[in-house]
C-alpha cells in the first residue's frame, strides 16, 4: 500500500484510546489528522490505576503540569511495590524503583554485600542502602534534585485511571484531535488488500481512515474480530484468569507504595488514591469460585467499600501480530498481563511511542509492519518472564495453586536467569528489557533465591575496608530520610 498516512482513526477511548490519541497528535501536529470514535454506552476495565517511571517521561512529551496532573487525576506517588506472602506466608519484601547501594563497574553492589553477609558476619540486607525502600517505609517523599546519582530516587504514580483518561481526551482535544460519539456497526475492508478503509456507526455515519488504532478492549474490534491475527496464550505460565476490583474509603495515611497480597490463589492489590483505595483481587478459577475469590477481598479491604465488585475475565498472552495490515492494537486489544508490576498503562505508552519511531512515511510496508510485531513480542515475552519469576520462586506449601506454579517449566530464558544468579550472583540484562538489573535482584531475593558465590572483584577489598564502605553507603542512604516531608505533606502541598 504506497498512499501517505493522512488520517488516523483510534477506535475506542479508556486510557488507551486518549493515550494513543494525544501521544500522537502532540508528536505529528499538523501532518496527520485524528480522529477518535468512542461510545458512552460501552465501559473501560479502568483498574490500571498504579504506573512506573516511564511514565514521567510521557508526561513531560505531552507538556503536563505535574501538579495538575496530581490534583486532577486525584494521584498519589509510588515509590515501590511491597508483595506480602508471595514466598511464604507472613512473609515481605519490596520492589523499589530504586538500586542498592552505589554502582561499580563490572561488579554489582550487591556482590560486596553477599561476601559481607557470608564471610563477614554482617546482617543487613539489599534494602538498607535502598533511599526508595527507606523512604517508603518512614511513609515520606520529595523530589530529590541532586548531582550524586547514589541519592536518585526514582518514582511513579497511583493515579484514577478514568480520570487519566478525561485529562488525556483534555490535552488531545488541545492538540487538534476529534472525538465522534456512536457505536460502530459495520467495518469495510479493501477487497485487494484486506487493509481497513471505514468504519460505520450505527447513525449511518461512515469514519475513513488510513490507519486504525485498535482500542476496543479484550473484544479486539478490529485486529482480531476482523482481521483475524490470532492470540498466543500464555495461561500455562500465568494461570490467572479472572480479577474483581472493588473501590473503598481512602486510608488515613496515604502509602508511598502499592501493596501486593498473594491470597490461597492469586494475588490482592492495594492502591492509595488521594480520595480512595483502588482494592482487587487476581486469581485462577480452576483453584477458587468467583464466590470465594469475593468473600476472600470483603474481607482483606482496609476500609469500607463504596462500589459494587466489577468481575473481569482475561485470558494472559499477547496478540500473535498486534500490527496487521493497517491496524495496530493498542492497549486491552493487543494482550493482557496481570497488572502484578503495573505494566499495562506502560505497555500502551510503549506500543504508542514504538509506532511512533516506526511511523510510515510513503506507504505502510512489510518491513515496518514486521520490526513493530519483533519488538513487541520481545517486551511482552521479558515483562511475562518477571512475572513467572513471582510465582514460580516461592516456599509456599499451603495451597494447591502455589505447588503448581512451583512446579510448572518455565521459559528457558527465565530459567536461565534463575540459575545464573542462584550459581554466583550474576544479572544478565537483555537488550530493551524493561526491568534492570535492580528489579531482578530484589525479587529473586526477595523470593529467597540466594547466590551461592560472588565476583572475584568483591575479594579485592580488605575485610575492614569492605564493612566501612557498607557503613558509609548506608549512612549515606539513611541521612535524608528524616528531612524529607511525609508522603501527606507532600501531597497537601501540591494540592493547596
Amino acid at each position: 500500500m504506497n498512499e501517505s498516512i493522512k488520517k488516523v482513526v483510534v477506535v475506542g477511548g479508556g486510557t488507551a484510546g486518549w493515550l494513543s490519541a494525544a501521544l500522537l497528535k502532540k508528536v505529528m501536529g499538523q501532518s496527520i489528522e485524528l480522529e477518535l470514535v468512542e461510545s458512552e454506552a460501552i465501559g473501560t476495565v479502568g483498574v490500571g490505576e498504579a504506573t512506573i517511571p516511564p511514565i514521567r517521561m510521557l508526561n513531560n512529551v505531552l507538556g503536563l503540569n505535574e501538579a495538575e496532573f496530581i490534583r486532577e487525576t486525584k494521584a498519589t506517588i509510588k515509590l515501590a511495590i511491597k508483595f506480602e506472602n508471595w514466598r511464604v506466608n507472613g512473609g515481605g519484601y519490596l520492589h523499589t524503583f530504586g538500586s542498592p547501594g552505589r554502582s561499580y563497574a563490572f561488579c554489582h553492589f550487591h556482590h560486596f554485600l553477599n561476601r559481607a553477609r557470608k564471610e563477614l558476619a554482617e546482617t543487613s540486607t539489599i534494602w538498607d542502602y535502598d533511599l526508595n525502600y527507606l523512604s517508603a517505609m518512614e511513609g515520606r517523599f520529595a523530589k530529590m534534585d541532586v548531582k550524586d546519582p547514589i541519592l536518585d530516587m526514582p518514582f511513579a504514580y497511583h493515579f484514577d485511571a478514568s480520570l487519566y483518561a478525561k485529562f488525556l481526551r483534555k490535552i488531545a482535544e488541545q492538540s487538534g484531535a476529534t472525538r465522534t460519539e456512536g457505536m460502530i456497526a459495520d467495518v469495510t475492508q479493501d477487497p485487494m488488500t484486506g487493509f481497513i478503509k471505514s468504519v460505520h456507526l450505527k447513525d449511518g455515519k461512515e469514519i475513513k481512515g488510513d490507519l486504525f488504532i485498535d482500542c476496543s478492549g479484550f473484544r479486539g474490534l478490529l485486529i482480531q474480530q476482523k482481521l483475524g491475527a490470532g492470540y498466543d496464550d500464555w495461561s500455562h505460565w500465568l494461570p490467572c484468569d479472572r480479577a474483581i476490583a472493588i473501590p473503598s474509603n481512602r486510608f488515613e495515611k496515604t502509602l508511598p507504595y502499592t501493596r501486593s497480597i498473594a491470597h490461597k490463589a492469586g494475588w490482592q492489590w492495594r492502591i492509595p488514591l488521594q480520595h480512595r483505595n483502588g482494592n482487587g483481587h487476581v486469581y485462577c478459577s480452576n483453584y477458587i469460585s468467583d464466590d470465594e475469590a469475593l468473600h476472600t477481598l470483603k474481607n482483606n479491604l482496609e476500609t469500607e467499600a463504596v462500589g459494587e465488585p466489577n468481575f473481569i475475565r482475561f485470558k494472559t498472552g499477547r496478540r500473535r501480530k498486534q500490527w496487521h495490515k493497517n491496524v495496530i492494537a493498542v492497549g486491552l486489544s493487543s494482550g493482557f498481563l496481570e497488572p502484578l508490576e503495573s505494566t499495562s498503562i506502560h505497555l500502551i505508552q510503549s506500543a504508542v511511542v514504538r509506532l511512533l519511531h516506526l511511523f510510515p512515511h510513503d506507504g505502510i510496508n512489510e518491513s515496518i509492519v514486521a520490526e513493530y510485531n519483533a519488538q513487541s513480542k520481545l517486551e511482552f515475552e521479558q515483562i511475562r518472564d518477571f512475572i513467572i519469576l513471582h510465582y514460580h520462586v516461592n516456599e509456599r506449601d499451603d495451597s494447591q495453586f502455589w505447588r503448581d506454579v512451583r512446579n510448572m517449566e518455565v521459559p528457558e530464558r527465565l530459567k536461565h536467569k534463575i540459575a545464573l544468579f542462584r550459581q554466583n550472583g550474576r544479572l544478565i540484562n537483555e537488550h530493551n528489557d524493561l526491568f534492570l538489573d535492580a528489579s531482578w535482584l530484589q525479587v529473586m531475593q526477595g523470593q529467597g533465591v540466594t547466590p551461592e558465590d560472588y565476583h572475584p572483584m568483591a575479594k579485592g577489598v580488605s575485610e575492614q575496608n569492605l564493612l566501612e564502605m557498607l557503613k558509609t553507603i548506608r549512612k549515606i542512604k539513611q541521612d535524608p530520610v528524616s528531612k524529607l516531608p511525609t508522603h501527606d505533606e507532600f501531597l497537601e502541598k501540591v494540592c493547596g
